[in-house]
């Protein structure tokens, strides 16, 4: 199956102030744009073409690096923008903020090392929550990789890409995170992949 860019679940400037309306338009526009392009551009003729994204992204990874950047990076923004929505943040639905002190001790703990694994992600990167063997943890991977390629299945991350952020906040990647995770996390969406993990 080929990759397509999907539309942006709400407009342009629906998460403003926290991400403006600029940014998306790089962002989704430019830069997930870009990883579809060159993305089905690779998948042509090469041994993946018709398999599902996931399996793209499982089998490329370290095979096919190229291949593997586009569709890993795909794979991440599909997601990224399912993760965000207007008026974001707020209470986390009751079993996942149950699972979350089980496994990460607490809510307030959670969002400091979230914040602190995009924080420390040198360079090009990403930070998640991701299920492991049943267990929720805390990760961050370079460039385009994800949990998924650690035996694990994300059910939340955050871009720490330059582009994501820096035409809001510069240099200033902790108030991107803290803005991130207190005012733009889809928490019933961070739900339903953690049902679907578990």
């Amino acid at each position: 199956m080929s990759f397509s860019l999907p539309d942006l679940p709400y407009a342009y400037d629906a998460l403003q102030p926290y991400m403006s309306a600029e940014t998306l338009e790089y962002h989704h526009d430019k830069h997930h744009n870009t990883y579809v392009t060159t993305g089905n551009k690779l998948l042509e003729g090469s041994e993946f073409e018709g398999k599902s994204l996931e399996e793209i992204v499982k089998g490329s990874h370290g095979v096919n690096q190229a291949l593997f950047n586009n569709a890993g990076q795909h794979f991440n923004h599909l997601h990224f923008w399912n993760w965000m929505k207007p008026n974001g943040g707020g209470a986390i639905p009751g079993a996942l903020e149950k699972k979350i002190t089980e496994d990460l001790g607490g809510v307030d703990k959670m969002k400091e090392d979230f914040i602190q694994a995009g924080v420390t992600q040198f360079g090009s990167g990403w930070a998640w929550i991701a299920v492991k063997n049943g267990k929720l943890e805390i990760m961050k991977t370079p460039n385009g990789e994800s949990p998924l390629v650690h035996g694990a299945t994300p059910i939340l991350g955050v871009d720490v890409w330059e582009h994501s952020y820096y035409i809001d906040y510069r240099n200033r990647r902790p108030d991107y995170l803290k803005a991130f995770i207190e005012n733009l996390v889809n928490w019933e969406y961070v739900e339903k992949l953690y049902n679907e993990a578990v």
